[in-house]
């Protein structure tokens, strides 16, 4: 018998998760975890339980996301077994996720992720904005190893696909709350979330709208200066450089405020049982405080003279608090319509995304004026995908579609390093890139059900892709007022080109069920992560002319020029992937064991080398550095001992080589000018060797009182290389996260204490190496740490 659409386009993760505000279902923690998980990550005509997907994926539901105490995707970053989750820090809300040892290190807009997210079945274009606030989801899938068949390109580590909650049947308001702090003397975070929604004309029009509001008052505390750094400014900079207006006491200040505010209203209508429009609109607006830039003693032993503190420590001292402003706004158009057509689903997929953010930062981390930076970026992405899902002859799952997307990106950045004027006359910089973007894809897998228990996994993608550019070396452009590439001609603009690329990836895969509590798959497939352009470009050696010194004429060819330097095009990252693994449910499905193994073969690697600069502080040059090879597994267990008591643990391992080397990454650590075997020996950045986590959760049924559920995880994760010369390094990581919550009023309210990384562990979002001219040490922006909270829930039914 046909499915009702709702039944089919569900998508979304705990099947309890939707009856969550039903008075009747007033599950515990153990219970709400042991529930099915449906994921869509397939883009099948129907959502599938997690444990029958022939893929590695991590889900969670609604009540499991509450129970995380998730505001962002960094929230997630230890908890799955060889993923991280990172905001870069340079900018708040940049992601450089990784998983499986594919990661980027970079704020740049123009570089493509590793990692693709998807909110409502919507490709994020850029990677500005990912980590920022996230609320009001009805489920997260976190899809490892590469996914291009379905997804495209740019997920050749994997996808996250974020879900957001469709509008119900029947009438339901919830509230969130929350504050917290970090004990540490810095200011509190107060949260605050709420929805609403339910029918306007039955049966054919529902609608939603939720909203959020987080006011942090700042988590660090930024030293201002005291006795001892005065005197060494003083020393150094002469007699006007003190830092703070006495010599007296050492002072502080609450660093870290930000404010953030979304609305998102959405409308669901269905005319008949057989079609369904689901439309979104969401505003986000969020501003705040700069990084909180740490200098420490670099990778090569240096310690910046002016202010240094312990990588293990939070303390950080800066004279520029900086700042970010970021507002974006995106509307969804989703249509699902059953067709009798292989008893199928046609999908489309409209999305409209625009944004804009200005930052500043202090780079050097230091109390001292040596080097600031100010950024502007603009976007405006379309993009579409049709694709139909049904099934025939009773064995064979099909998915076809195509798909289209478009993006205008634009960017700016502004450095200011007074001390460059003692070396070549001016202290300012400006430059950046403006690029236009086109794709177009088709894409096709069939599950070919051989028998009762083997399937057949066949799947291709087709692209095309056109980018065009304009980039503006920011050394061709030192002059103050600062240049805006936004107006064509205000920059000079030394670099005019444009490129494509095309080609086809495909899959093979199997499916192998010999028991209902095993499924046991494998399949090799193909990634590709798109080719592109560095807008951040400060290489002199990229400039094919240069000033003549001695004119007519006025410029004169540049006698550095090397074309390996210029800001593109680099050409495309290839993955062939291999990957085998399965999904138990013993005892009765008491148990689950899902573990995977992969292996994944890379050619053409893009990597971004963070070099420091003596004239511009630190120079980045994006190019295809090397061939390399990424293997490993992963094991998720979660085990009911009793129906009271669920463990749960996770382990990981990644290892990776480079197979042959194209550019010099190790300059200027190992062996400058040449590449050899010292080069082959660099580690592969952001792939950290071992992750795993255990914890346990804890269910009282207090009869009418309702339920008490206590919660405690431990996570780790390797310490691993933020640079490709190895220099800079990301600290090995050891956390706790705890919570006790008691669920009351037939299942309408919970309070809850919680807590999150209860070692207090530091880590960083990056750790740039900074040149001698600036004192050397690093950069490297600050994480939270301990957060101690109290959340209350309400619920209508």
């Amino acid at each position: 018998m046909k499915l009702g659409l709702a039944a089919r386009t569900s998508a979304l993760a705990l099947a309890a998760s939707m009856a969550a505000a039903s008075a009747a279902s007033a599950q515990t923690s153990v219970e709400t975890l042991r529930d099915t998980i449906l994921v869509t990550g397939t883009k099948k005509a129907n959502a599938e339980d997690v444990q029958d997907v022939p893929l590695a994926i991590t889900a969670y539901g609604e009540d499991q996301i509450d129970a995380l105490k998730v505001r962002d995707l960094q929230s997630l970053s230890y908890s799955i077994p060889n993923v991280s989750f990172d905001d870069v820090g340079t900018t708040r809300g940049v992601a450089n996720f990784s998983i499986r040892g594919l990661g980027i290190n970079s704020s740049i807009p123009s570089i493509d992720p590793t990692v693709g997210v998807f909110v409502d079945g919507v490709y994020l274009g850029i990677n500005g904005g990912v980590v920022l606030d996230i609320f009001d989801l009805e489920s997260i899938e976190v899809l490892r190893g590469p996914q291009g068949i379905l997804f495209g390109r740019n997920v050749t580590g994997g996808a996250v696909l974020l879900n957001s909650k469709k509008p119900s049947d029947e009438f339901e308001a919830s509230f969130k709350g929350a504050a917290e702090s970090g004990l540490n003397s810095g200011g509190p975070n107060f949260y605050a979330m709420a929805g609403v929604g339910g029918p306007i004309i039955e049966d054919v029009l529902k609608a939603r709208v939720s909203v959020y509001y987080n006011k942090d008052e700042g988590y660090f505390r930024r030293y201002l200066g005291g006795p001892v750094p005065n005197l060494i400014a003083a020393g150094a900079f002469g007699a006007a450089a003190p830092l703070v207006a006495t010599s007296g006491p050492n002072e502080f200040e609450d660093f870290g405020a930000a404010e953030t505010w979304m609305v998102r209203p959405s409308l669901s209508f269905t005319p008949t049982d057989d079609f369904e429009l689901l439309l979104r609109y969401e505003h986000f607006d969020s501003n705040g405080d700069g990084p909180a830039g740490q200098n420490h003693t670099n990778g090569a032993g240096v310690t910046n003279p002016f202010f240094s503190a312990s990588r293990d420590s939070f303390d950080f001292s800066i004279d520029e608090p900086g700042f970010y402003d970021t507002k974006r706004d995106a509307v969804t158009a989703e249509v699902n319509w059953n067709v009798p057509f292989g008893d199928g689903v046609i999908t489309n997929i409209f999305g409209w995304r625009q944004g804009e953010s200005e930052t500043r930062s202090d780079i050097d981390a230091t109390p001292l004026f040596l080097f600031h930076a100010n950024s502007t970026t603009d976007q405006d992405q379309l993009s579409n995908e049709l694709r139909y899902a049904g099934r025939f002859f009773d064995r064979i799952d099909l998915t076809v579609g195509g798909y289209w997307f478009t993006q205008d990106l634009l960017y700016n950045e502004q450095r200011e390093i007074p001390l460059a004027v003692i070396s070549s006359g001016s202290p300012y910089f400006s430059g950046g890139g403006v690029q236009d973007q086109v794709t177009y894809a088709a894409f096709g897998q069939a599950d070919i059900d051989l028998n009762e228990q083997f399937t057949l996994i066949l799947g291709g993608r087709w692209t095309y892709e056109k980018k065009e550019v304009v980039v503006s070396n920011l050394l061709a452009n030192r002059a103050f007022p600062f240049c805006d590439v936004r107006i064509p001609g205000d920059c000079s603009e030394d670099f005019v080109d444009e490129d494509s690329w095309k080609n086809f990836t495909a899959k093979v895969g199997f499916e192998w069920r010999p028991r209902e509590d095993l499924n046991v798959y494998g399949h090799f497939t193909q990634g590709v992560r798109s080719g592109g352009y560095n807008f951040r470009n400060t290489s002199a050696a990229s400039l094919p002319f240069v000033a003549n010194p001695a004119p007519p004429p006025a410029v004169v060819p540049n006698p550095a020029f090397d074309p390996m330097f210029l800001p593109g095009p680099f050409d495309e990252e290839t993955v062939d992937a291999y990957e085998i693994g399965f999904k138990a449910q013993p005892a009765d499905g008491k148990a689950v064991v899902n573990a995977s193994f992969f292996y994944n073969d890379i050619s053409d690697m893009q990597r971004e080398l963070n070099l420091s600069d003596p004239l511009a502080g630190v120079v980045q040059v994006i190019t295809n550095t090397a061939d390399a090879t990424i293997w490993g597994f992963e094991i998720e267990t979660q085990i009911a001992f009793t129906d009271n008591f669920l463990f749960q643990g996770s382990l990981g391992r990644t290892q990776g080589s480079y197979d042959e080397l194209l550019f010099d990454i190790g300059a200027p650590a190992v062996s400058p000018g040449v590449v050899d075997d010292a080069d082959l020996n660099l580690e592969i950045p952001r792939l950290a060797p071992w992750t795993y986590g255990a914890g346990f959760i804890y269910s009282w049924d207090l009869g009418e009182m309702g339920s008490l559920d206590a919660r405690a995880r431990y996570f780790h994760r390797d310490a691993s290389f933020y640079t490709d010369n190895n220099l800079g390094t990301l600290n090995e990581y050891d956390a706790i996260d705890a919570s006790i919550s008691l669920t009351t009023f037939d299942n309408r309210a919970t309070i809850s204490l919680y807590g999150k990384n209860l070692l207090n562990e530091v880590q960083f979002g990056g750790d740039t190496q900074l040149p001698g001219s600036l004192g050397g040490g690093s950069f490297a922006p600050l994480q939270k740490g301990r957060i101690v909270g109290i959340e209350l829930q309400l619920a209508t039914n």
